[in-house]
């Protein structure tokens, strides 16, 4: 099967929601909706982070027309609204909220999402890309990893019980003396 990443159309948020929602609480070790129903609603509600003019929401799409995960970017981590104080990197780029839908994993489109991502962060000449990832999502972590995304401790936080790790990734626009 062959897919498309573009941006995700307004008819498509609440199935890009479900999606999201259902990778989540399958993750071995991470909260269910019960444990932390705020961050569940914020997954699900995949139109309300659309219109913010800072986020881009990436849909990927069979050819079959089948939803089959998504991902945000965000231009700013100035609207990346975690836990964590990204100061120490103005006018970089986010990723946050990466999903694939079960059916369509193993087709490498956690990867197509992420280097769609990095694409545009390149494209507006952004020194870095931030993310952050827990250690219930090890087939996430190992990616990031091999995209050249390297550990920052110093952007941790806690959502509740849960640890939330920061990850960083310089782009070919980044000075390299800066982070």
């Amino acid at each position: 099967m062959r897919y498309t990443i573009r941006p995700a159309r307004s008819d498509e948020h609440a199935a890009l929601g479900r999606i999201l929602v259902d990778a989540y609480q399958r993750l071995p070790g991470m909260p269910d909706a019960r444990a932390q129903p705020a961050y569940y609603a914020m997954l699900a509600d995949v139109a309300a982070r659309a219109r913010n003019p800072a986020i881009t929401v990436f849909a990927a799409v069979a050819d079959d027309g089948a939803l089959a995960g998504s991902v945000d970017f965000i231009a700013d981590v100035a609207h990346y609204h975690s836990g964590a104080d990204l100061r120490a990197f103005p006018g970089a780029a986010g990723i946050r909220l990466l999903a694939v839908d079960p059916a369509h994993r193993g087709a490498g489109l956690g990867r197509a999402l992420t280097e769609r991502c990095l694409d545009e962060a390149r494209a507006r000449a952004q020194a870095a890309v931030v993310l952050h990832t827990t250690r219930a999502m090890a087939t996430a972590w190992r990616l990031y990893e091999r995209l050249g995304f390297r550990r920052h401790d110093a952007i941790d936080f806690q959502q509740g019980e849960l640890a939330v790790l920061g990850f960083v990734r310089l782009t070919e626009a980044s000075p390299r003396s800066r982070l």
